[in-house]
């Protein structure tokens, strides 16, 4: 269920947007982040990517203008990455179809009743992996 989910979502964010979930989640992290940035190896963790995937991924958001690297201020081994205005307008952009997106496929087959226990539910196996 989570892989046709998961292709399902790509494709949407593909026809829609021009870019894979991935390439999607990376703005969100900067958009939420003070200054719009994060340190490489932060952001690497926050998307639970490799830092190879990362950077490539980045590489590609630079080459479209959405991404800034830097070096890391006091940590010349350190970069940062930095959303730029044309990479936040492109997630303004894509943002609502997205979450109309998930909305559709995650809760409007389900009744009132049934989204309120979806999210007990969720909630119950988030509480799990954090004990295990």
């Amino acid at each position: 269920m989570t892989g046709e989910l998961n292709e399902r979502i790509e494709r949407n964010l593909q026809r829609t947007a021009g870019m894979p979930h991935t390439y999607f989640t990376i703005l969100v992290m900067l958009s939420e982040a003070p200054h719009r940035s994060m340190r490489m190896n932060q952001l690497a963790t926050a998307a639970q990517s490799s830092q190879s995937r990362l950077s490539h991924a980045v590489a590609r958001l630079e080459e479209r203008g959405w991404v800034q690297r830097s070096p890391s201020p006091g940590d010349r081994r350190g970069q940062l990455a930095t959303l730029t205005d044309a990479g936040y307008d492109q997630l303004v952009h894509a943002a609502p179809d997205h979450a109309r997106t998930v909305r559709a496929i995650m809760f409007e087959s389900l009744s009132p009743q049934e989204q309120k226990e979806f999210g007990r539910l969720c909630g119950r196996i988030i509480d799990a992996m954090a004990e295990a």
